[in-house]
């Protein structure tokens, strides 16, 4: 069979295509990112307008060369959830913007000082398991989506999950020339139409949203207490950050921790955040739903992600349209993300696989293995209302023993010398 073509980052994507795969990453990201507004109690059409907004922002800053869709960051969760509590949502948004100015000056201490120091704190064998860990701790969330969690198993929900993903499955594997791009534009249309059938799909909200409506945009308060609670979100993110390009930088092909540079790539990502966070909206980090679309299409044109910021611009205006995407229901998301999350699991191993990570050497045995249980485990660690977890805690746990090892190296201490 003709191996699939790919489009490259910087590749040039004709309109007729550009359209349908722009939509296609839209729908990836609008499952889990308008679920975060959602808990906060807030709008979602700001979220959408600031999730394209930022996602421009990024491609700017990175200038065009890290294709990477900007949504809803659930790292915040839990420290905002209290501010928001305590003292509402305007002091959370404070929290926002202080958080994404503090990134922006780690990126900048990042291109003073470059990004070397990641291959000694987080090697191949720290960074495989990490980034396998981001697809595979959400695999959960995705069985979750999809309703076979449930104490009581709808047979509508099943029979949409195994439609919505048979087409991605197959789709991916079988379908030709332009169909080849889609597949996951494809299996979210044929998903939502076994939903019509299976009646879980709800239009009550589409009629009554009206046709035009301005985001509910709000400024930010100011309070020590407040950003002191959600400052230490900045290391969560910063390690997912890394995780991301990384994984990313497997996929196209291209090492974007060196161009453009994680210190923009950083930058972006963080002023994104203080942005939105100005604005009334949520904080914003690269999508690993859109990387896992990246990877099973093989297209990876930072023109398509635009076109879906755009798209993603638009919907926060046009409040009908925003509604009916909003009915996409959990089963068809579920089935998508249950093939994504997968592929970014698989992206960590192939890490190991193309770094050709030597496990006749204990170093690399016990880190490898120490991260994936510390990563699987459900472990919390609490950082006063903070809690590191998953991935996170693996991406800590790793650094902590990247460094060890490597002063225990430094100084023949290990036994690997033998």
């Amino acid at each position: 069979m003709e191996r699939k073509r790919i489009i490259q980052v910087d590749e040039k994507v004709p309109f007729k295509l550009l359209v349908p795969l722009s939509i296609q990453h839209l729908f990836a990201m609008f499952g889990a990112t308008v679920l975060v507004p959602f808990v906060f109690g807030i709008n979602p059409a700001v979220v959408l307008f600031m999730n394209g907004l930022g996602t421009l922002i990024f491609i700017a800053v990175t200038k065009g060369k890290a294709p990477a869709y900007l949504g809803s960051s659930f790292a915040f969760l839990a420290p905002a959830g209290l501010v928001i509590s305590e003292m509402g949502y305007e002091y959370a948004l404070g929290g926002f913007v202080a958080v994404g100015f503090l990134g922006c000056i780690l990126a900048a201490v990042i291109y003073r000082f470059g990004s070397d120091w990641i291959n000694v704190v987080l090697p191949p064998a720290a960074m495989g398991p990490v980034v396998a860990l981001i697809g595979l701790e959400l695999a959960g969330s995705a069985a979750s989506n999809a309703g076979l969690l449930d104490e009581k198993i709808s047979s509508g929900n099943v029979i949409v999950f195994l439609v919505t993903l048979g087409v991605a499955v197959f789709g991916s594997v079988i379908f030709r020339g332009f169909l080849s791009v889609i597949p996951i534009l494809i299996a979210v249309i044929a998903g939502y139409v076994a939903a019509i059938a299976c009646g879980i799909v709800d239009f009550t909200e589409v009629a009554q949203a009206p046709v035009f409506a301005i985001p509910n945009f709000q400024m930010a308060k100011f309070n020590m207490e407040a950003i002191i609670t959600i400052l230490p979100v900045l290391l969560v993110i910063t390690s997912e950050h890394i995780g991301h390009q990384v994984v990313t930088s497997k996929i196209v092909g291209r090492d974007l921790l060196k161009d453009p540079g994680l210190h923009r790539s950083l930058f972006g990502d963080n002023f994104s955040t203080m942005v939105s966070g100005l604005l009334g909206s949520v904080p914003t980090t690269t999508y690993g739903e859109n990387i896992g679309v990246m990877a099973v299409t093989k297209v990876y044109s930072v023109r398509v992600i635009g076109g879906a910021a755009v798209l993603s611009i638009v919907c926060s205006f046009v409040g009908k349209l925003a509604a009916l995407i909003q009915t996409i229901p959990g089963p068809v998301i579920g089935g998508i993300s249950f093939l994504l999350y997968g592929m970014i699991g698989t992206s960590g191993i192939r890490i190991l696989v193309d770094s050709q990570v030597d496990y006749g050497k204990s170093k690399n045995l016990i880190m490898t293995s120490v991260i994936f249980v510390a990563g699987l485990s459900g472990i919390t660690l609490k950082l006063g209302n903070v809690q590191l977890s998953g991935m996170v805690l693996a991406s800590v746990v790793g650094m902590l023993m990247g460094l060890t090892f490597h002063l225990l190296e430094k100084f023949h201490l290990t036994n690997d010398e033998e």
